[in-house]
C-alpha cells in the first residue's frame, strides 16, 4: 500500500481516471466514515503522481530539520500538521469565511518529499523540480515544513517560473527572525533570505517581515514589521502597510510557526516572547486578497515541543485559511 512518504513517485497511476472534485468529499464527517491514512491534509486525496492530475492546489511535505539552528523535530511537523485537521473538518463552511472550500476548490495531497538521507542538496533539489513540476502543471503549491530552510528551493521554483520577464518576486513574511544571517553555512534555516536576493529570487525593496523581535541587519532592504509594532497596530494598519509595500508585484507567502508568541505556539525550535496572537494572524492573512500571492508554505511546526497540539491546530488553520483565500479569488 502506498504511503504519505512516496511523493513525486509514479505508484498511484490511474489518477488520471479520478473525478477529483467527487473523490475529495470522501471523507468529509458528513459524506462518509472513510477517514485517516487513505486521505491527506483535511481529507484530500493523496495523490503519488500529481503532474498530470488537474486541481487548483497541491500540497507537499517537506520532513526535514537538518538546516536546524537550535532544537531539532520539524521533520515531523508535516505528520502533525496532516494529523490535527479531522478537527478542522466538520464545518460545511468554515468561520468565518462564507462558501465551503471544496465547493470551490480542489486539491491533492503529494505526500511527503522524498529524498537521499542526510543529503541537505539532494533535498533542495528535488523539492525545486518538484514544485516546478507542480507549477508548470498549472497548480499553486501549499507546502508544510520541516525547517525553514525549505523556502529557499520553493523559491528557486517560484522564480524560475514566474520571473519570465525579469520582474522579482516579493517575500511576505511572517517570522520572530529576519533570517538575513550570514553566521551560517548556505544550509542554515537562519541565512535563506540572505541567499534569496543574492540569487535575484526576491526584490527586498518590496517585501515585507511581519512579526521580527531578534536582531536583524537595517541594511539588506526588508521592510521590517517588528513584533511590537504588529502587536500595536490594528489588522487594517498591518494589511495597509503590506499592500503598499508589495503593491501589484506576484507574492510568495511563508509563515514560520514561530511568528506566533510561544503561548500560542510552543511547538517549535526556537521560540521568542512577544509574538503574534493566533488570532491576528487569521485576521492579517484573510485580509490578504488582494494581493497577488503565488505560493504558500508554513514552516518550523515541531511536535515533539508541542502541548495539547496546539502549535499544530494553529498552523493547520492558517493553512486552511491559505486554501480559502486562494478559493475566493477563483470566479
Amino acid at each position: 500500500m502506498a504511503t504519505a512518504n512516496t511523493a513525486a513517485s509514479d505508484c498511484c497511476d490511474r489518477n488520471d481516471l479520478i473525478d477529483l472534485k467527487a473523490y475529495q468529499t470522501l471523507g468529509h464527517q458528513e459524506d462518509s466514515a472513510l477517514v485517516g491514512n487513505a486521505f491527506g491534509f483535511l481529507r484530500f486525496p493523496l495523490c503519488f503522481n500529481p503532474y498530470g492530475v488537474q486541481a487548483d492546489v497541491a500540497i507537499t511535505g517537506v520532513p526535514f530539520d537538518m538546516a536546524t539552528s537550535g532544537r531539532s523535530g520539524t521533520r515531523f511537523g508535516p505528520q502533525a500538521i496532516r494529523g490535527i485537521t479531522p478537527q478542522l473538518d466538520w464545518e460545511h463552511c468554515r468561520y468565518p469565511w462564507e462558501f465551503c472550500l471544496k465547493d470551490k476548490l480542489t486539491a491533492i495531497d503529494c505526500g511527503d518529499l522524498v529524498y537521499a538521507s542526510g543529503d541537505s542538496a539532494d533535498m533542495a533539489k528535488k523539492l525545486e523540480e518538484h514544485t516546478l513540476r507542480l507549477l508548470q502543471s498549472g497548480k499553486r503549491c501549499l507546502t508544510f515544513g520541516g525547517d525553514h530552510f525549505i523556502t529557499l528551493p520553493l523559491l528557486r521554483a517560484h522564480a524560475k517560473y514566474y520571473n519570465k520577464d525579469g520582474r522579482k518576486l516579493s517575500l511576505l513574511h511572517f517570522d520572530a527572525h529576519s533570517d538575513t544571517y550570514t553566521n551560517g553555512s548556505n544550509c542554515d534555516h537562519g541565512t535563506m533570505f540572505y541567499h534569496a536576493p543574492k540569487e535575484g529570487l526576491i526584490d527586498p525593496d518590496h517585501s515585507v517581515q511581519v512579526g521580527i523581535r531578534t536582531e536583524y541587519d537595517k541594511s539588506l532592504g526588508f521592510n521590517v514589521l517588528h513584533g511590537a509594532l504588529v502587536n500595536d497596530l490594528s489588522v487594517d494598519e498591518i494589511v495597509k502597510r503590506i499592500k503598499d509595500t508589495v503593491g501589484d508585484n506576484l507574492v510568495y507567502l511563508t509563515f514560520d510557526i514561530d511568528a506566533l508568541d510561544p503561548a500560542y505556539a510552543p511547538g517549535t525550535g526556537t521560540p521568542v516572547c512577544g509574538g503574534l496572537t493566533t488570532d491576528k494572524a487569521l485576521k492579517i492573512i484573510r485580509a490578504l486578497g488582494d494581493l497577488n500571492i503565488i505560493g504558500y508554505d508554513i514552516v518550523e511546526v515541531s511536535p515533539a515541543y508541542d502541548y495539547g497540539d496546539i502549535t499544530a491546530l494553529a498552523a493547520a488553520t492558517l493553512a486552511v485559511d491559505m486554501l480559502y483565500l486562494e478559493a475566493s479569488k477563483k470566479a
